[in-house]
């Protein structure tokens, strides 16, 4: 028997990480075909989600779990920080491309003051962008909303494709933004629509 890494050894990781990488249970595939190429492509440290109805991919960081929420069409989220979380919703427009609604700017103060945060909250556009992923428009926008407890900075990416208005939102407590900056532009930039 041929050990592979010596320093990787089943008795030095943990058991998240071993069904992580399907060791605990071989036999059992973690990954559908679909998503084996997806996985390919992403990061360390992050786990990809591939919708085939909605025609959606992105990635998330471990250790977040899936959640419910009315209203949203996948939900993740950090145990111990709450504010630590990535959301999509789906829904249906007779547009055909985001520019058609505006834009970045535009886009991103009426998304922010109207969807993104509750309407109770202080909320402060920080920056609105384009990004082109082949062929389709997605704008990204960072925000920064405040509650009386609180403030979460905020990163979105909306795009249109299907005859639906796709938006992931992403963000986590403002003063966990410089340790978490990096992973959440990576969660933004990771989602593109297909088309189904």
């Amino acid at each position: 028997l041929v050990r592979a890494d010596a320093s990787v050894s089943p008795d030095r990781l943990g058991r998240r990480q071993l069904l992580a990488v399907g060791l605990i249970l071989p036999s059992v595939p973690l990954l559908s075909q679909n998503s084996v190429a997806f996985a390919a492509e992403s990061k360390k440290g992050f786990i990809p989600v591939t919708d085939n109805k909605d025609g959606y991919k992105f990635l998330y960081p471990f250790g977040w779990q899936e959640v419910t929420i009315e209203g949203q069409d996948k939900v993740f989220k950090d145990v111990i920080e709450p504010l630590e979380s990535v959301s999509v919703t789906v829904i249906p427009t007779n547009k055909e491309d985001i520019r058609e609604f505006g834009s970045p700017q535009e886009i991103g103060e009426t998304l922010m003051k109207k969807v993104l945060a509750p309407p109770n909250q202080k909320k402060k556009l920080l920056e609105a962008k384009e990004r082109v992923v082949d062929g389709k428009a997605y704008y990204t926008i960072e925000f920064v909303a405040q509650a009386p407890n609180y403030t979460r900075h905020a990163l979105s990416t909306i795009s249109i494709a299907n005859g639906k208005f796709y938006t992931l939102t992403t963000g986590a407590n403002e003063r966990r933004w410089g340790k978490m900056k990096d992973k959440l532009l990576t969660v933004v930039e990771s989602f593109t629509l297909s088309n189904v």
